[in-house]
C-alpha cells in the first residue's frame, strides 16, 4: 500500500538510506532534519506515519512523540541510538506504536512501516464488541466510551483487539505480542505493559483500579466478559 510518510531525522546519509528504501517500497517522503519542523508537517501535510529519530535539533523526537500523541493517533516509529530497556519504555510510554535502535537494517523499518500501516487496510470484523460501556468497532478501527470517542495508537488498538476477541479469556504477554507485533519476534514483554498502561488510563475511569483491562495473575491480561 502506498502512504505518505513524514520522515525526521538529522542524519543526512541514514534519512537518504531510509527515504531510498521507502520510496522503493512505493511511499512518499516528506523529510525534514529537526522537530520543529517535523511538528509543523505533521500538523499541516497529515502523514500517514511517522518515521522519527529521537536525536534531533530543535525539539527532541521525545517531546515531538509526546505533543503529537496528544493531537494524534497518527502511527509513530521511532528511532534512537539508545539500546536501554529504559530508553524504549520510555518512547512506548509517550505514544510510540514501535521503536527501533540504530544500527538497523532498512529492510526492517520498511517491513516494520509495512506492519504499520496494513492495520488500516486488514479485514474488518463484521460486528461491533462492547464491554459495559467500552465499544471496540473493528470495522472502522474506533473505540468509544459512554458514546465519546477514544483516540489510540496503532497498537494501543492493535493490543485492545486482539483482548476484545476472547472476552474474559486471559492471553498471556507473549500471546499479545504475537498478535499485535506478529512482524517482530524480538519486541520486549514489557512493550505490553507499556501499552497496557497507556490504555487504562484512556479507558478507565480508575487506571489504577481497572473494570476493563484487567491483569491476570501468572498469566497476562483479559478484557472484562461482562460489566
Amino acid at each position: 500500500m502506498s502512504a505518505r510518510i513524514l520522515l525526521a531525522e538529522d542524519d543526512q546519509k541514514q534519512a537518504h538510506l531510509i527515504r531510498v528504501y521507502l520510496e522503493r517500497a512505493g511511499h512518499s517522503v516528506l523529510a525534514c532534519a529537526d522537530g520543529r519542523t517535523a511538528l509543523e508537517l505533521a500538523r499541516t501535510r497529515r502523514p500517514d506515519l511517522i518515521v522519527l529519530d529521537v536525536m534531533m535539533p530543535e525539539v527532541d523526537g521525545l517531546d515531538v512523540c509526546r505533543i503529537l500523541r496528544a493531537e494524534s493517533a497518527v502511527p509513530i516509529l521511532m528511532l534512537t541510538a539508545r539500546s536501554t530497556e529504559a530508553d524504549l519504555l520510555l518512547g512506548l510510554d509517550l505514544g510510540a506504536d514501535d521503536y527501533m535502535v540504530k544500527p538497523f537494517s532498512p529492510a526492517e523499518l520498511t517491513a516494520r512501516v509495512r506492519a504499520l500501516l496494513r492495520r488500516g487496510a486488514a479485514p474488518a470484523a463484521p460486528e461491533l464488541i462492547t464491554v459495559g460501556e467500552l465499544e471496540i468497532d473493528p470495522t472502522r478501527f474506533t473505540v468509544r466510551l459512554r458514546g465519546e470517542p477514544v483516540e489510540l495508537t496503532a497498537k494501543e488498538f492493535d493490543i485492545l483487539h486482539a483482548l476484545a476477541q476472547q472476552p474474559g479469556v486471559p492471553l498471556t504477554r507473549t500471546q499479545i505480542l504475537e498478535r499485535a507485533f506478529g512482524f517482530d519476534n524480538h519486541v520486549l514483554e514489557r512493550t505490553v505493559d507499556a501499552h497496557v498502561k497507556n490504555l487504562r488510563r484512556k479507558v478507565e475511569d480508575d487506571p489504577a483500579r481497572p473494570r476493563y483491562l484487567l491483569t491476570v495473575s501468572g498469566r497476562g491480561y483479559k478484557l472484562a466478559e461482562a460489566l
